[in-house]
């Protein structure tokens, strides 16, 4: 077992795991994994090179050499994918459908694996995805399993979107919603639950500075943090 200590983040998309993963590991002062982008760069780069999703031998050579590098500019985070800036398009709906159903693919999850694995270094790491308390990172100290409920998630996206002057349907995006998460429940492999040793924290209704509070109590009582 390493003696790295890691906190781990798992839940459906838009339950604010990215947001409150970026505040702790600020606050410590970690290193910060975001597989959700990694499945969505590798997404962005099956695009690019104009691949079929059913084509899984190409897609896993292509995410053994996926060159993907993490920034900060400030509190922003800049994903940059064979050395180009490709953040603006991580958060494009079109981008997290095709991750998710990639994310489905039992070879690509293990072309990926390792190179998850190798975020975990010195002084702590801390985990933002969908198995990494599960799979990626079972022996982490701290495990969180955070949630809301569909309509709430739709509701922030919705929002998100139309500040960005994008046209959209509230409706259309909570059934994508509740669609990638049946996808993520009942892939074959790594599919979406909670670590058995996992605390639920539900966000529905809970401010993120009130859930970045009550992550960071539950990482000092299990990591013995100061």
């Amino acid at each position: 077992m390493s003696v790295i200590p890691v906190i781990t983040l798992d839940g459906p998309g838009g339950a604010g795991k990215g947001t409150v993963s970026r505040a702790i590991a600020a606050h410590l002062g970690w290193h910060y994994l975001d597989s959700g982008a990694i499945y969505r760069a590798l997404a962005i780069a099956v695009e690019d090179a104009g691949l079929d999703e059913q084509d899984t031998d190409a897609i896993s050579v292509l995410a053994q050499h996926l060159d993907l590098d993490f920034a900060l500019e400030g509190d922003h985070p800049v994903i940059l994918l064979s050395g180009r800036d490709v953040s603006g398009r991580i958060g494009v709906e079109q981008t997290g459908n095709q991750a998710s159903r990639l994310a489905a693919l039992p070879a690509i999850r293990r072309a990926l694996l390792e190179r998850q694995k190798a975020f975990r270094r010195a002084p702590g790491l801390v985990a933002d995805g969908r198995d990494m308390g599960t799979v990626v990172f079972p022996d982490a100290g701290c495990k969180i399993f955070l949630t809301a409920s569909a309509e709430v998630r739709g509701e922030r996206r919705y929002k998100q979107l139309k500040a960005k002057g994008l046209d959209v349907n509230l409706a259309d995006l909570t059934m994508e919603i509740e669609a990638r998460d049946a996808r993520d429940r009942n892939r074959a492999e790594a599919p979406l639950k909670p670590a058995d040793d996992a605390v639920l924290l539900d966000s529905s209704w809970l401010s993120i500075e009130d859930v970045i509070q009550q992550v960071l109590s539950l990482a000092r009582d299990r990591l013995l943090l100061s």
